[in-house]
């Protein structure tokens, strides 16, 4: 894996996460209550023997850059490191990147430098574990230019990816954005020459890509350098590229979401506490997922009722109901509170003692959630300070609204509380 040189495709401006990314490039968005999406790719690679690391964003950057900053520090007897590469204006090139493909254009300068065979291009926003020394494996066994990770899909969840055709070998010969109709029946492929068995490819008869990528180094460099007007890697390189190079398709057939929006962000949290197994579990000590090490102290319960939930490291939680839920480091829940179905990202610091003995006279709001609050079906965001006696439960059942000055936003008829928002006492929402 020495030979192999990773590159983490940090995406645009998260419009679709927003306002979980109005202060903070997406990879740098929290997850599971103390991890952020960076470290899953990152440790996938670590995982998998992969220690060097590109990871490119122009957006917000400065949360991610600290987060990386902190946590990923390689031996200085290796050549391993994770580094961020923000866009920037060069004599040459004086735009913003323009697409995934532009993004990695405009470093293949610096690419070059590396003496590796093969380039491997993730995304920074799935959540999934996988071992890429197979994905390299197969690249390099069946002779391939490309070779793209996908997984197999049924009939109902079809049209809603990129979809491919292999042939008998594996090879991809046709692509497809999305068909439905009569264009998804000609996309149906037998898997089962992927690896599945006859049942699991009559069932799932579909494969979509995932976003992740091979490239054999000189290949990558000539496409990008050959065709300049050519962004992006899904829609553009890649289809283009299919009659003059081999392109293979490598079967992941495991647990993987794409969390690029509120809801499937949600979802994909909250489905951490399910039992006995949760789909994706942070609890694999053979391929553990990395993040930045904090030294906090363990959470304090007092005369709490938890159900079906994971607490970060650091709470401070009191005589109080949390069912299905997450909440994040240093969370901190008052008396008579009642949180269901809802993500706390928690906080960055601890209020001081003296201070929130200060705010008993409720002139400010103390970090946390406050006495006697209800809140359900939410994702509360970090630092938040909310009152007493408030209720976030969408009573209206509004599906989408935006409220960025009451410190608020709901997306899919999920309430998205702003990251340092304020939510006076008694407010309901």
């Amino acid at each position: 894996m020495k030979r192999v040189l990773a590159i983490i495709l940090g995406g645009g401006a998260g419009t679709r996460l927003y306002p979980l990314t109005k202060l903070r490039a997406k990879p740098a968005v929290p997850v599971a209550g103390k991890y952020r999406l960076i470290d899953i790719p990152v440790s996938n690679c670590i995982n998998s023997e992969i220690f060097k690391i590109y990871v490119m964003t122009q957006f917000n950057s400065a949360s991610l850059n600290r987060h990386i900053g902190r946590t990923y520090s390689f031996s200085g007897f290796t050549e391993g490191f994770v580094e961020v590469l923000a866009a920037q204006q060069t004599l040459e090139n004086l735009n913003w990147f323009q697409g995934t493909a532009d993004a990695v254009r405009q470093y293949l300068w610096l690419m070059e430098e590396w003496d590796v065979d093969e380039y491997l291009i993730l995304s920074g926003d799935h959540l999934y574990r996988m071992d890429y020394r197979l994905f390299v494996q197969r690249h390099r066994e069946t002779g391939a230019d490309i070779t793209l990770s996908v997984v197999p899909i049924d009939e109902r969840r079809a049209s809603d990816f990129g979809l491919m055709k292999i042939n008998d070998s594996g090879r991809v010969i046709d692509f497809s954005e999305k068909p439905k109709g009569e264009a998804l029946k000609k996309m149906q492929v037998d898997t089962s020459v992927l690896g599945l068995t006859p049942a699991q490819a009559q069932e799932k008869p579909y494969i979509a890509s995932m976003g992740i990528y091979i490239f054999k180094k000189d290949v990558l460099i000539k496409l990008l350098k050959e065709s300049p007007e050519r962004t992006d890697f899904g829609k553009e390189i890649i289809p283009q590229s299919a009659k003059d190079y081999n392109i293979q398709a490598y079967l992941f057939d495991d647990y993987w979401e794409d969390i690029g929006t509120i809801e499937s962000f949600y979802h994909a949290n909250l489905a951490l506490t399910q039992q006995p197994l949760p789909s994706f579990s942070f609890y694999d000590e053979k391929a553990p997922i990395y993040t930045r090490a904090r030294y906090l102290p363990p959470s304090k319960l007092l005369d709490c009722q938890i159900k079906q939930s994971m607490i970060g490291e650091g709470c401070i939680l009191k005589n109080c109901r949390i069912d299905h839920s997450v909440l994040g480091v240093r969370s901190r829940v008052e008396a008579g509170c009642d949180i269901g179905d809802t993500l706390i990202m928690g906080a960055d610091y601890y209020q001081a003692f003296a201070e929130r003995q200060s705010d008993s006279d409720r002139s400010t709001v103390p970090l946390g959630i406050g006495a006697n609050t209800k809140v359900r079906r939410a994702i509360i965001d970090k630092n938040a300070r909310i009152g007493c006696d408030v209720q976030i439960i969408n009573k209206d059942n509004v599906q989408e609204a935006d409220r960025e000055t009451q410190g608020f936003y709901i997306r899919s008829g999920i309430i998205v509380v702003l990251k340092n928002a304020v939510i006076p006492d008694g407010m309901v929402i």
